[in-house]
């Protein structure tokens, strides 16, 4: 999907003035930032929509991605027929899900018309069995009874606090799966620690990043756990970010949980390993021991090797 995507995005400013793109890209980064959350919607027209797509789409989708391979990992022999992308503006969650899995029918829901329909149309050709629908997030909001999976990235920190746990609970009341991403910020953190809560309250179990759907390890206020994704940039997603590197690092943290018969991984990797002479430090959360560092040395041969090939996010046991 990322040619594809990179395709559909392709052009998308053309005619559009750069002082305008710059306006709605700073004002979408304070958003982004979860700094002004809000019971409207913060997509508001076609330079804002046209904006955000070039400015997140593909550092969203490689978040959304990576949380949901993680998620995959952990159901091998699953995949959803249906899902949900609650507040997917203009459809990234649902690209990163059609490149993690096939044959499934996915509902775009948001608030922000001109966003529903930009989504609409970079997704045509690729993404055909998607339906786009206008939809208030927040309280009041359903989602069908039994649907496999629903996703919200990048969404919670729009929200006030109200609607932040209405969507949450419906996601949860209504399916086998739900996913939920947020910047890799420790706000964005405290977000999913606190939809992680309400997940497991409501009776999902937690499979991914956690060994266990106990009480996170993590005090708030000294640490945060999150995870970073690598975005390979083109052209238009420099010229609208303003950078010269032909990538950059999409920091975020997530949070999968399910009714399904799953298992979470034995440890994770929470940080990035730090190669020695002859040894890894890796920093790992484990089911019962909470957050600790391992030292993998040469002596322990084929595992050895495969600390050195180990990346920030991984399972590990």
């Amino acid at each position: 999907m990322h040619e594809e995507l990179r395709a559909a995005l392709a052009g998308l400013l053309d005619g559009l003035p750069p002082k305008q793109a710059a306006q709605a890209v700073d004002r979408l980064i304070a958003n982004y930032r979860g700094r002004t959350p809000t019971d409207a919607p913060v997509l508001r027209d076609r330079a804002d929509v046209a904006a955000y797509a070039a400015y997140r789409m593909p550092a969203t989708f490689e978040a959304v991605r990576a949380a949901l391979t993680a998620f995959a990992a952990r159901v091998p022999d699953w995949s959803p027929s249906t899902h949900v992308d609650i507040g997917g503006g203009t459809g990234a969650a649902t690209w990163a899900t059609a490149a993690t899995w096939e044959g499934h029918h996915s509902t775009v829901l948001d608030w922000a018309q001109p966003a529903l329909e930009l989504g609409a149309e970079l997704a045509a050709k690729t993404l055909p069995d998607t339906a786009w629908q206008r939809q208030i997030i927040g309280e009041g909001l359903t989602v069908p009874a039994g649907t496999d999976l629903v996703t919200v990235s990048y969404v919670l920190g729009e929200l006030r606090p109200e609607d932040r746990h209405a969507v949450v609970a419906a996601a949860a009341a209504a399916a086998k799966s739900v996913v939920l991403i947020e910047p890799g910020t420790p706000d964005g953190y405290l977000r999913i620690r606190e939809a992680r809560t309400q997940l497991i309250e409501a009776g999902l179990r937690i499979v991914a990043p956690c060994p266990h759907s106990d009480t996170c390890p993590i005090v708030p206020g000294e640490d945060w756990c999150h995870f970073s994704a690598r975005v390979n940039r083109s052209s238009l997603h420099r010229q609208v970010k303003g950078g010269s590197l032909p990538y950059e690092d999409e920091k975020f943290s997530y949070v999968a949980a399910t009714t399904l018969d799953a298992t979470p991984a034995p440890a994770r990797i929470v940080r990035k390993p730090q190669l020695r002479k002859g040894q890894v430090l890796l920093d790992l959360c484990t089911t019962h021991e909470g957050l600790q560092r391992t030292t993998v040395t040469k002596r322990h041969g084929p595992q050895y090797r495969e600390a050195r090939d180990a990346s920030w996010g991984d399972d590990w046991s």
